[in-house]
């Protein structure tokens, strides 16, 4: 599947952001899809997951209760809606998606996943 991430942008620190990850093909809902961060210098870290049925969702420890993900099959797009957005969410957001949907452990790793979208920036101001 191809992906392509937008909706970053600069926002005030507390202000809300919406991040969309549109798919191509006929075949979204056969993918998990994760959204992944990386600041300069910091290795790309797990933001958030959806399951392939939108089921489960799972979170980091760090957006958790802020970061909402969400899919639309009919649209072929998930969504990562950030709210009270801090000046360490600054990061370009990436999405990816595996065919293989499974438990947190194996959707929080990055290396679970074999396609990624081209990644938006997102500034968070204090």
């Amino acid at each position: 599947v191809q992906l392509q991430a937008c909706g970053g942008g600069l926002v005030q620190a507390g202000g809300s952001l919406r991040l969309s990850c549109a798919a191509s093909g006929p075949t979204f809902s056969n993918y998990a899809i994760g959204w992944f961060r990386q600041a300069p210098g910091k290795v790309r870290e797990f933001v958030a997951a959806i399951t392939r049925s939108g089921g489960y969702t799972y979170y980091a420890d760090s957006v958790k209760g802020r970061f909402t993900i969400s899919r639309d099959s009919a649209k072929n797009t998930a969504y990562l809606q950030m709210n009270s957005l801090k000046p360490e969410d600054t990061a370009v957001y990436y999405c990816a998606g595996t065919s293989r949907s499974s438990d947190v452990y194996y959707l929080s790793s990055r290396e679970s996943y074999a396609d990624w979208g081209q990644g938006t920036q997102v500034t968070v101001s204090s």
